[in-house]
């Protein structure tokens, strides 16, 4: 009664209390089974595209589909280690495709073609002879 009558100089605050439950909120606990990746079946091999990228600062590890448009994962060498001149390293390299399988086995990825490529500018891009 008193406070209602306060409401009318405030009539935000009056829709506000006046308002319906909100959209989207259900009072059941839903839950939805979510699948990543692509759908397969048992057996079947699931086909990743690995873009690999060594320069002289860090190790690049890119894991897409084979159109190359949905990345499943992608990490460099640099996020595995603390020291900046350890990046390029093997060992960071290693710690990232650890990472990158645990990630793949997630999104049912069971094999990959991979793509290398080393330095680039003025050098060939390339590794190798």
């Amino acid at each position: 009664p008193k406070f209602q009558e306060n409401l009318r100089d405030f009539p935000r605050l009056q829709a506000t209390l006046n308002m319906g439950p909100r959209k989207g909120k259900t009072g059941g606990a839903e839950t939805a089974n979510v699948i990543l990746g692509p759908q397969a079946k048992e057996g079947e091999n699931v086909f990743g595209v690995c873009h690999l990228f060594a320069s002289f600062n860090n190790t690049f590890i890119h894991v897409t589909d084979l159109s190359g448009r949905e990345t499943y994962i992608r990490i460099t060498g640099g996020q595995k280690v603390k020291a900046d001149r350890e990046e390029s390293s093997p060992y960071a390299a290693m710690l990232a495709a650890a990472d990158v399988v645990k990630a793949l086995k997630t999104v049912v990825i069971n094999a990959l073609h991979i793509k290398m490529r080393a330095r680039g500018g003025v050098e060939t891009k390339s590794p190798g002879p």
